[in-house]
């Protein structure tokens, strides 16, 4: 599964910065407004010791980790939705990113420009939030001109749902608030996916803090609001210092865990910001092992045995016959598929099979 997240902000929040660290690429990232006009493109190992651990028993000629698409998507500014500052073009962008990860700058700085000369991360988060907004707005408006006359004459029973789903929608909208905020059931999530609403997708905000702030988080202010903000949306707030995520990247990789306790830190903000990432999309994983490959697949939860099946091929799913099934617990208790099988670990299961974390695949399949 192609899994993407779009890193979005006002100029100069640390976006760059950020996605510099995440990829090990070197983008540009200048100190002006705008310095991104095209979305950088990265791709960053999710870190599984999982992986590491079915490697060493399998001894395989490839491991395969799963992986995230990183979108630098440059600066939005207040008017975007109308194209201020080729606000439109960058709005395109995120139409194409499956979560939003929100930086918002919460140190204090006489170096560093900010696009609206003070720095307050509500406000920031609400410029942009706000733009998101309109946007969708105006796409709500948009589609509801062009089908609401046509769908009530006809009388239309499909036409006629997805005019009442773009009422709900716009009602939400005119309120200030995301599309997110509001519940909906899998035929309303299954229309809506065709109009690619920005404030529908799932969001994540990154407070940029100072390394001094980082060490004590508890106690820095702007953090604490932008964790109070996201914790009243029900999303959540990470404390991640750009600068020092930027530091740990260009270091060899024997040393950045010598660097991050020195810090008081156990983990890199980006492994939890990857990690936070997958969850939100309510990602899980299963493996494939062998002595030629040991890999990981992400899935989303609640998919069957054939669904899984599809993703490593087509075919695969089109043929399902049955999957060999046994955990990753497992395996780490047992030691190899033999012991395993000595001790009945091994299951067969069906197309009605409910893929779990952690389950390790072997499909059978004929086409």
């Amino acid at each position: 599964m192609g899994l993407k997240a779009g890193i979005v902000g006002l100029p100069n929040v640390g976006k760059s910065t950020l996605f510099n660290a995440i990829t090990l690429n070197h983008v540009e990232a200048a100190n002006y407004p705008f310095a991104t006009i095209k979305p950088n493109v990265g791709t960053v190992t999710i870190n599984d010791e999982r992986v590491d651990n079915l490697a060493k028993l399998f001894n395989p000629k490839k491991v395969i980790y799963n992986t995230f698409e990183f979108y630098d998507i440059a600066g939005l500014v207040k008017g975007a939705s109308k194209g201020e500052g080729l606000g439109n073009q960058f709005l395109s962008h995120i139409r194409e990113v499956d979560a939003i990860i929100e930086v918002v700058r919460c140190f204090d700085s006489n170096e560093i420009i900010h696009v609206e000369n003070s720095v307050d991360p509500i406000r920031d988060i609400q410029i942009i939030n706000l733009e998101l907004i309109i946007a969708d707005l105006e796409s709500v408006n948009n589609r509801l001109a062009k089908i609401a006359n046509k769908a009530r004459i006809s009388k239309d029973k499909e036409a006629l749902n997805e005019i009442n789903l773009l009422e709900k929608a716009k009602e939400c909208l005119e309120k200030e608030l995301p599309l997110r905020s509001l519940s909906f059931n899998e035929e309303e999530i299954k229309t809506l996916k065709n109009f690619n609403f920005l404030t529908i997708k799932p969001i994540i905000y990154v407070a940029n803090v100072s390394d001094n702030d980082l060490a004590d988080i508890e106690n820095c202010k702007y953090y604490q609001l932008v964790k109070e903000f996201a914790l009243k949306e029900g999303n959540i707030a990470l404390p991640i210092s750009c600068e020092i995520e930027s530091e740990l990247a260009n270091l060899p990789k024997e040393e950045r865990q010598e660097f991050l306790e020195t810090l008081g830190l156990k983990v890199s903000g980006l492994d939890v910001l990857v990690k936070e990432a997958y969850k939100l999309l309510n990602l899980s994983t299963f493996f494939t092992v062998g002595s030629d490959e040991v890999r990981a697949w992400s899935f989303k939860n609640g998919m069957l045995a054939p669904d899984c099946a599809g993703i490593i091929h087509t075919d695969f799913k089109k043929g399902f016959i049955k999957a060999e099934v046994y955990t990753y617990d497992d395996i780490m208790k047992y030691k190899s598929e033999t012991a395993l099988k000595e001790a009945g670990k091994i299951r067969i299961e069906g197309k009605d099979y409910l893929a779990k974390d952690g389950d390790i695949f072997f499909f059978r399949f004929n086409v």
